[in-house]
């Protein structure tokens, strides 16, 4: 089996586990950090998707894994806006619970 197949299968527990978690969040809540987790988490799955797509040689177009082809910067882009998306979303969260107790 490929090396990359097994890593992107084993990330896709967690990832999925986030995106799920961050959904049952916003359906709750409906705020603005939870929509903020929300399309991290969404972004950090397709990055999984990515890799996943791969290992398959799925859609070959896309040019997975080569530098500086359509498939490398989708999954750049997608792990930079997604950490950054779910991080600034779970701080604002955090910060507003912790200033619910305060008062």
């Amino acid at each position: 089996m490929n090396l990359t197949l097994v890593k992107a299968l084993v990330a896709l527990a967690p990832a999925s586990m986030l995106l799920s978690g961050s959904l049952v969040l916003f359906i709750k809540g409906r705020t603005t950090c939870s929509l903020l987790q929300l399309l991290g988490a969404g972004c950090l799955a397709l990055v999984i998707l990515a890799h996943v797509s791969e290992a398959l040689h799925l859609i070959p177009w896309m040019g997975w894994g080569r530098e500086h082809s359509l498939g490398h910067y989708l999954d750049l882009c997608s792990a930079i806006v997604g950490l950054a998306l779910f991080s600034i979303g779970w701080v604002f969260a955090s910060c507003a619970c912790k200033a619910t107790q305060l008062k």
